[in-house]
């Protein structure tokens, strides 16, 4: 059996446990209606500082779905939509990122909005921008549903956050426990 660590999650997960065990044990740190408020602050964000604009907007597969399932009916300005999806596959330095999908659209000289869950330690997310740079984009911004809190640097920030949450393993909104999908519309702690 693997242990938590070798899956890239919190060791202290007993991976045992079924996804429904984690849900009757954890604690609420965001409720769905501090959610909704986030959504809503985003959007209204998003909307002043693209309403002139074409971006072409990523989401972040598969964690950033829920995200931009929410948030795509409250945005008022035209958009395109594309994917990504990058992986951290090195679960001993959980440095090296393996490209799933790169961006089907030509972003050369467009500017992109990338939407994800959760920005936690940021490497992935500092892959996608440069990747994106690589490809020519000329102005990249990032929106989260999440900022997780760390005690250490970060590579690259997100411009637009909907809510903060403590350094503990969380789901819910479409974050997994142990790859089974959260589909809590509030934020849990284990």
């Amino acid at each position: 059996m693997m242990n938590a660590l070798e899956h890239n999650l919190d060791p202290s997960l007993d991976l045992n446990l079924n996804p429904s065990q984690y849900l009757q044990n954890a604690t609420l740190i965001c409720s769905e209606l501090e959610v909704n408020q986030a959504l809503n602050t985003l959007a209204d964000s998003l909307n002043e500082a693209y309403l002139n604009d074409l971006p072409i907007v990523l989401c972040v597969m598969s964690g950033g779905l829920y995200f931009t399932g929410q948030l795509l009916p409250k945005l008022k300005f035209s958009l395109e939509l594309d994917y990504v999806h990058a992986t951290r596959y090195d679960v001993i330095t959980g440095k090296s990122i393996k490209w799933l999908a790169k961006p089907r659209l030509t972003i050369k000289d467009r500017n992109i909005l990338i939407l994800d869950d959760i920005l936690d330690e940021g490497i992935t997310l500092k892959a996608i921008v440069d990747e994106c740079l690589q490809l020519g984009a000329k102005q990249i911004s990032i929106a989260v549903l999440v900022d997780k809190i760390l005690d250490k640097y970060k590579p690259i920030t997100a411009n637009y956050v909907g809510v903060t949450v403590p350094n503990q393993y969380v789901f819910g909104c479409g974050m997994d426990i142990n790859g089974w999908v959260a589909q809590s519309s509030s934020y849990l702690r284990i």
